[in-house]
């Protein structure tokens, strides 16, 4: 076994902590990452303090990993000793139904997640990128362009891909008329790629603040949400809008400022539910959909599309023991616009 340091939620009101654990010895197709950055997603928080109900402590969280690989199993072809890699939110997948044969491995009902999940066996508890390494089957690691900022490619993993999945199968492109709802960690990201893809984006936020932001990440507009003539102002104008936000709030008035036929996609996860009128969908045939990060295929695509366009998040770097911290500013939105963990804060 590895011997591996970390830190660990013991329960949904303790705070994050080093934690020492044990990483499995590799199996041939496995490759041993050093992990050096390691994104902080709003989902950490919800899964460390048990806010989605289904928390395993204890927990290490963290599914935005960036490292250099420092061995590999014997049987490993697509990875060398030395390569920069990255690994997301999946680390596993049945690989025999219908949704992983179509590249579609983040809804296979037997996906192992790389933290707060269970490998095969039902009962060995993944440990996430908080982490000084991580062991993972090759099939679920990703290339990373050594030419990028590797602490700004390391939410690409997670906010990168949440994002540009919902854009791609929307098919976005010249000519659209795209909202992002929500400037955060991935709000930022959806402007910067729905930009590069070529829609004419507006920034719609409660938080006038963030104008100048918005354009500086390439929106062509700003609207502040706080301000109800702009629900007014706007009905009717979105082909699509990208729902990032996080807390409870009227889909209704959002869903009005959609076309006929327009689309909303949910991909902020608030946690509680919401009300829905079914006149907001019937008045315009318009869609209200869901998406879930991306498959391992779409995530490297993904990655590739950011390489080429040179898009990466805009972040703050920060020591692992400032973690708390980082929650608590994260709740509050003091963050431009990710935090990443410095993984040589955990073993220096």
């Amino acid at each position: 076994m590895l011997f591996t340091k970390g830190f660990a939620a013991q329960s949904p009101t303790s705070p994050l902590e080093p934690f020492s654990f044990q990483r499995r010895e590799l199996k041939p197709k496995d490759v041993l990452i050093e992990i050096m950055y390691c994104g902080i997603c709003h989902s950490d928080v919800h899964q460390a303090r048990n806010e989605w109900g289904a928390s395993i402590f204890p927990i290490v969280p963290g599914h935005e990993i960036v490292g250099k690989i420092t061995k590999i199993g014997s049987s490993v072809k697509r990875f060398h000793i030395g390569e920069t890699v990255g690994v997301g939110c999946l680390v596993d997948s049945c690989r025999a139904c219908s949704c992983c044969h179509e590249g579609l491995e983040q809804f296979c009902s037997a996906a192992v997640w790389t933290y707060n999940s269970t490998t095969k066996d039902s009962e060995t508890p993944t440990y996430g990128g908080y982490s000084s390494q991580i062991v993972v089957d090759e099939d679920y690691v990703l290339h990373i362009s050594e030419n990028l900022a590797l602490d700004r490619v390391a939410p690409l993993l997670c906010a990168g891909i949440t994002t540009y999945s919902p854009l791609k199968y929307c098919k976005v492109g010249k000519g659209q008329q795209v909202a992002v709802a929500g400037l955060g960690g991935l709000g930022h990201m959806a402007v910067k790629l729905a930009s590069a893809m070529g829609a004419e984006v507006t920034v719609l936020s409660t938080s006038a603040a963030k104008a100048k932001d918005a354009q500086k990440l390439g929106a062509h507009h700003f609207a502040v949400t706080a301000d109800k003539g702009t629900f007014t102002t706007l009905a009717g104008h979105f082909d699509l809008i990208i729902n990032t936000i996080a807390v409870p709030h009227d889909i209704d008035a959002y869903l009005r400022l959609l076309k006929v036929e327009g689309t909303m996609v949910m991909v902020g996860l608030p946690s509680t539910s919401f009300n829905l009128h079914p006149s907001s969908l019937i008045q315009g045939r318009k869609k209200l959909m869901g998406s879930l990060i991306g498959g391992i295929a779409e995530t490297q695509e993904m990655l590739d599309y950011c390489a080429e366009h040179n898009i990466l998040s805009d972040i703050e770097v920060i020591p692992i023991q400032e973690i708390n911290t980082a929650y608590e500013r994260m709740l509050k939105g003091d963050v431009r616009y990710r935090f990443v963990v410095d993984m040589k804060s955990l073993v220096d």
